[in-house]
């Protein structure tokens, strides 16, 4: 009987597989270099609001963003779990809710709009990623439902290109409101919450999102492009629909929140659309001169069937639905010979 030589032993693998859970992709982009860049980008609409409104508008912006960061710590404190404010997600809503009232707008009000935004909106749904719709939409909808009579209550701005006397006035969207030149519109230099003025501003900070790349492009232009060409066969002007109310700054800095918007392009173009249906359907046949808080909230409730219906094509995945098109061509050409 022959010696029964040994097996030989394999080599050790040099590259093992490694399995673990998703994301495989790793990126040395975190949240706090995202909210930095976006707090960046709202800087120069933070200057001008300060320039227009004066001292009211730095306290609230302060007072907004001071509670939602004071608020954020308090839950981890709370919770026992690591806090999170340096990753300035908090601070960000606190200057987006800022942007979303009067400076008129009493300080104690925009606390309470700060705890609606983190702690009913953001925390109690799981934190950061897990919030169904964004924070400081929802504290800006409890605000007007709240204190109507504050949140349409504007001061005046300090430079004004028309003559302005009265405190308590219309936006430019109410039917009662004077018209306005598109410059300023443009500029801001007429009454509003903060961040319905200067749209010039807005869109510099827009640019600077695109390079870095912050957000893409497909939510921003596919709302206001649906805005304009809906205005445009309504009879309205375009430019005066989509500079004036809070579109820019809702179409820009939160349709585009990365936790309440859709992951696939396809389905971020469906948002955009259809936040500009529902923005135009209440500008121009509902009782609201503004529509795109709402807009945006309820677009935000239909997020995970858009998601499902707009999923993206995997790699090779075209390559096998263009064969399985010719197998289904072939077999219903040889049913009819």
């Amino acid at each position: 009987m022959a010696e029964q030589q040994p097996l030989e032993q394999e080599a050790p693998a040099t590259n093992p597989l490694v399995l673990r859970p998703a994301p495989q992709i790793s990126s040395a982009v975190t949240t706090h270099i995202i909210m930095r860049d976006v707090l960046v980008a709202l800087a120069p609409a933070t200057v001008m609001s300060v320039v227009l409104f004066g001292i009211n508008a730095l306290l609230v912006i302060a007072t907004s963003v001071g509670s939602c960061v004071l608020f954020e710590y308090l839950w981890c404190r709370l919770r026992k779990t690591e806090s999170t404010i340096s990753d300035l997600s908090a601070a960000v809503t606190g200057l987006l809710l800022a942007f979303n009232v009067p400076s008129t707008l009493p300080l104690y009000m925009v606390v309470i709009g700060a705890f609606v935004a983190i702690i009913m909106t953001k925390e109690l749904f799981g934190g950061l990623g897990r919030n169904f719709a964004n924070p400081a939409i929802v504290g800006r909808i409890f605000l007007a439902v709240a204190f109507p009579v504050a949140m349409t209550t504007f001061a005046p701005p300090s430079i004004a290109l028309s003559p302005v006397d009265v405190v308590s006035s219309a936006t430019p969207l109410a039917p009662t409101a004077e018209p306005l030149s598109l410059l300023e519109l443009l500029l801001g230099t007429h009454m509003g919450v903060l961040g319905e003025t200067s749209a010039l501003a807005l869109l510099l900070g827009f640019v600077f999102l695109l390079v870095r790349p912050v957000v893409t492009w497909h939510i921003p232009v596919g709302y206001m492009g649906t805005v304009a060409l809906l205005s445009l066969l309504a009879g309205k002007s375009p430019l005066e629909q989509l500079l004036s109310g809070g579109l820019v700054l809702g179409a820009i800095y939160m349709a585009t929140d990365y936790s309440t918007c859709p992951a696939t392009k396809r389905g971020k173009l469906v948002f955009g659309i259809g936040c500009g249906i529902i923005t135009c359907l209440i500008r121009f046949f509902g009782n609201l001169n503004e529509g795109v808080a709402f807009s945006i909230l309820f677009m935000n409730l239909l997020v995970p069937y858009i998601d499902q219906l707009t999923p993206n094509i995997p790699v090779g995945g075209e390559e096998i639905m263009a064969e399985r098109r010719r197998a289904r061509r072939a077999k219903g050409g040889e049913g009819h010979e």
